[in-house]
């Protein structure tokens, strides 16, 4: 426990469950309570979307008509307040119908001035709750400019408090016209950074997170390293190095109680370590439900993923399909062109693979719940929260080497011959990787790295159902749970302070 109660604001544009698009509503849903065990006195603070149930998650206004000067007038909010579910953990929501009042957290444009706008909200209603806190904790590019206006502004309630600046994904930076800076009563001579970024002619949000926090990290370890590299650093890796000396990563956890096969209400047959023989009910369930040929004995590969570049779907291909002994159960929606392409193999070999395109949370839990293995081919991945979901649920990954896939994943290494196998794989085993092993890796972004880890992880399944089970068992025994992640977040707002 703390001597004293660290006092912690998030801001952040989602979070779980009240309104949610990805990973980043999953953390800032999921850290808080973590730290809250821990001493802080934490709350939260986000947008009030149209789309956030004000009966279901019980918010009650707390102020009416807070004036927010910016840009050249006035705008007035109204803040709610509620608890994050099943916690005691408060969170605030600002209202304000200009902005917010329309079902999608992300609007097709404008975004930059939406988040600059409540960046500056929630700093206005720290007064009005009275509340200062030590650390303002900032998530992704939607905050980014929180750091910016404390340091410009004279205001005695701001001094002293503390920035941390956490980016879940680069590649999401929140680039905008140099005017959008005046509905955060900014302009390009209010900071050096800003100075210098409005050379090329706009302003980039993530960079000025990276520049003016207090200390920065990302969501694992491989990832912070990562970052700093032209390959992976999203054109902003000489940004990023200027920081290295305050970067590090911390590992998302997951939320153990909400991921836990043993009281998932949404799954078919419930189980544990003891009793994984009950999986295969979850299995069986899981191909009537995606229209494949019910049977035991055929490996299921699952996926659960938003059908995006970074995420690889390139290497989910009709040669793989064809070629490997096994099915694919496919859960998710994005690009168009991902859409199509999985429809057309569903088509195409249907008694193989089935894609549903959509997104089903329940369906999802099935997913996990019913499949051998778990497939994330991605092209970056700063954390990955599907890959600690599976091994939750038993279900062995297979992920390439990248982020926090490569920090949370594995490797069960072999490559000896071995004709007589099902899968006709080339591969054998080094015995001792068995004991702390959790999946399969690969480094490379191509077909054949995909399809000899696929044939690595067939191999085991089909030939090795003893060392197949203790994979699982590893798995399920690992600890993702966010009271490891906490702690290490707790050093980073001691470290400001």
């Amino acid at each position: 426990m703390l001597k004293k109660k660290l006092k912690i604001l998030m801001a952040s544009a989602e979070i779980a469950p009240f309104a949610k698009v990805g990973g980043l509503a999953d953390v800032v849903g999921s850290l808080p309570p973590a730290l809250k065990k821990l001493g802080c006195d934490i709350r939260l603070v986000m947008p009030l979307y149209g789309s956030i149930d004000r009966e279901k998650y019980g918010l009650k206004k707390i102020g009416s008509g807070i004036e927010i000067y910016f840009g050249s007038g006035i705008a007035k909010i109204n803040l709610w307040q509620a608890k994050l579910p099943g916690t005691s953990v408060i969170a605030y929501f600002i209202e304000h119908a200009a902005y917010f009042a329309a079902k999608e957290i992300y609007a097709k444009k404008n975004n930059a001035e939406r988040f600059l706008f409540f960046s500056l909200a929630c700093l206005y209603i720290l007064p009005t709750v009275k509340f200062k806190p030590d650390v303002i904790h900032c998530h992704d590019f939607h905050t980014a400019l929180i750091p910016n206006l404390l340091k410009v502004s004279s205001y005695e309630y701001f001094k002293n408090i503390k920035t941390l600046f956490t980016i879940h994904n680069l590649n999401y930076q929140g680039k905008t016209e140099i005017e959008v800076l005046s509905t955060g009563n900014l302009t390009k001579d209010s900071l050096k950074s800003l100075t210098q970024d409005a050379r090329d002619g706009d302003i980039n949000f993530m960079v000025q997170g990276v520049l003016n926090s207090g200390l920065i990290n990302t969501v694992s370890p491989t990832y912070a390293k990562e970052i700093t590299t032209s390959f992976y650093g999203a054109s902003l890796d000489n940004i990023i190095k200027k920081r290295k000396n305050d970067l590090c990563g911390i590992l998302n956890g997951i939320d153990v109680k909400i991921f836990n096969p043993q009281k998932d209400k949404f799954i078919k047959q419930k189980y544990s370590v003891g009793s994984l023989n009950k999986k295969t009910l979850n299995k069986l369930f899981l191909q009537k439900q995606f229209g494949l040929p019910e049977n035991k004995g055929i490996a299921v590969i699952g996926i659960v993923s938003r059908l995006a570049w970074q995420k690889g779907f390139e290497l989910i291909t009709e040669e793989i399909v064809k070629n490997l002994d096994c099915q694919f159960a496919v859960l998710g929606t994005g690009q168009p062109k991902y859409e199509k392409q999985l429809r057309q193999i569903t088509k195409k070999y249907p008694d193989k693979f089935s894609a549903q395109i959509k997104f089903d949370i329940k369906l999802a839990q099935q997913v996990y719940a019913g499949s051998d293995m778990f497939l994330m081919p991605s092209r970056f991945e700063p954390c990955g929260l599907g890959q600690m979901i599976a091994m939750r649920y038993g279900a062995v990954p297979v992920v390439r080497a990248v982020g926090g896939l490569a920090d949370t994943v594995s490797d069960f290494g072999f490559r000896i011959s071995d004709p007589a196998s099902r899968c006709g794989a080339s591969f054998g085993f080094k015995i001792s990787d068995l004991q702390n092993a959790t999946g399969f890796v690969f480094k490379k972004f191509d077909l054949d790295s995909l399809y000899q880890a696929l044939e690595r992880a067939l191999f085991v399944y089909y030939e090795k159902p003893k060392d197949w089970r203790q994979l699982r068992i590893n798995g399920m025994k690992k600890d993702f749970s966010w009271g490891n992640s906490a702690k290490e977040y707790l050093k980073l707002y001691k470290k400001l302070i």
